[in-house]
């Protein structure tokens, strides 16, 4: 057994621009969305539950490239890094949930 570290999310906490920031919270989705995959094709009985993590994933990215498009202030764009570190480490533990 294993368990997913939260490693890839460090990448979020400091970001230099938006730019950045849209290319490391891709990766951190692709991150998640493999590793769902991974879990499907070791426990087919796992698939509903890593396509609801999935969509939810998709959801999120899309939620917060819109703000990301929309913040203004370094104070959004801090609040906005801070959400992403909090739902990133929530997607861990749905993955370390699964994996059990």
């Amino acid at each position: 057994m294993f368990h997913y570290s939260s490693l890839f999310l460090f990448q979020i906490q400091i970001m230099a621009n938006k730019r950045t920031f849209k290319k490391n919270l891709n990766e951190m989705v692709f991150d998640i969305v493999e590793e769902c995959f991974y879990l499907q094709m070791v426990d087919e009985s796992k698939t509903k539950k890593t396509e609801a993590l999935i969509d939810e994933t998709a959801a999120f990215q899309d939620e917060v490239l819109g703000k990301i498009s929309r913040s203004k202030t370094k104070k959004e764009f801090t609040e906005l890094t801070n959400y992403v570190g909090e739902k990133g480490k929530y997607f861990v533990e749905q993955l370390n949930a699964l994996n059990k």
